[in-house]
């Protein structure tokens, strides 16, 4: 889990580590619950433009407070599916955990960082390159292809606008999140291309974002479902792929996918309806 705090990829892969299979499929299912590098700018981003009115220390204080709420709120979701997951598909007896420490030897440099590029960097960095590529290709034609009286990404994000509305956002945003997925890096450039009608990916200034997401529609509970899918959600492709390496099937890697993804829906739909209620 705390691997995943810098990737999820690299917390799937470090769970080879736990002898149980049980154990290692509940902690590869549940890492993506915890927020990578990707998601962090986002989250932090969202934050200061809705939630923190106020700047200089307190200003930096309370960011800091809602964040840590927000990656509690990423444990603790942890914690339950992992509870959820050993008492229903991957029941099964708790085994022990004894971590040797073995004798101390002196670590031999070109070793070391030999097997620390192949092993782990190349091996995250290659699955990341043989997605991003076609997906950046299909990315741009959608953008660019018109088809009646707008292009494919318009065509697209109208069709998920219901849905969207059902869970207290829109339909540019859950495309954002759909295209997204070969690094959760690129769903704000997703979203502001998408609302400019722009034909390539860009990045705004804070003050130019908030006020082109409040000028669409966004409000303080569009911002905190948008935070709170971005903690719940699918795996980006990389970790997918690597839950299916490490796991043994895609089964795995559709249930990895599937699980933070319903979280992240019933809750945005909770939030959206109970601030629906009272607003």
């Amino acid at each position: 889990m705390c691997m995943g705090f810098g990737c999820n990829a690299a917390g799937i892969v470090g769970c080879r580590i736990i002898d149980s299979r049980r154990e290692r499929l509940i902690a590869m299912l549940t890492n993506v619950f915890v927020p990578c590098n990707g998601r962090f700018p986002m989250i932090i981003a969202l934050l200061g433009m809705f939630f923190v009115s106020v700047s200089g220390l307190a200003g930096s204080m309370l960011s800091a407070l809602l964040l840590t709420a927000v990656i509690l709120l990423g444990i603790f979701m942890t914690f339950l599916m992992s509870k959820i997951l050993s008492a229903t598909i991957l029941r099964g007896e708790p085994s022990s955990f004894t971590l040797e420490l073995p004798p101390y030897r002196c670590p031999q440099f070109g070793k070391v960082l030999v097997r620390s590029l192949l092993d782990r960097t190349l091996f995250v960095l290659g699955r990341a390159a043989a997605v991003a590529a076609p997906a950046g290709l299909v990315i741009w034609l959608l953008a660019n292809i018109t088809v009646g009286d707008g292009t494919l990404l318009s065509h697209i994000t109208n069709f998920f606008d219901p849905f969207g509305r059902l869970i207290g956002m829109d339909g540019v945003i859950v495309t954002a999140f759909l295209l997204g997925m070969p690094a959760n890096e690129i769903v704000i450039p997703l979203i502001i291309m998408a609302y400019m009608e722009q034909g390539r990916l860009s990045e705004l200034a804070p003050a130019q974002m908030a006020e082109l997401f409040t000028a669409n529609g966004w409000t303080w509970v569009t911002a905190l479902c948008v935070i709170v899918f971005t903690l719940m959600h699918f795996p980006c492709s990389t970790s997918l792929l690597t839950i299916k390496k490490e796991a043994g099937g895609w089964r795995w890697a559709a249930l990895g996918f599937v699980i933070p993804t319903i979280a992240g829906i019933v809750i945005c739909a909770a939030i959206s309806a109970i601030a629906g209620i009272f607003t």
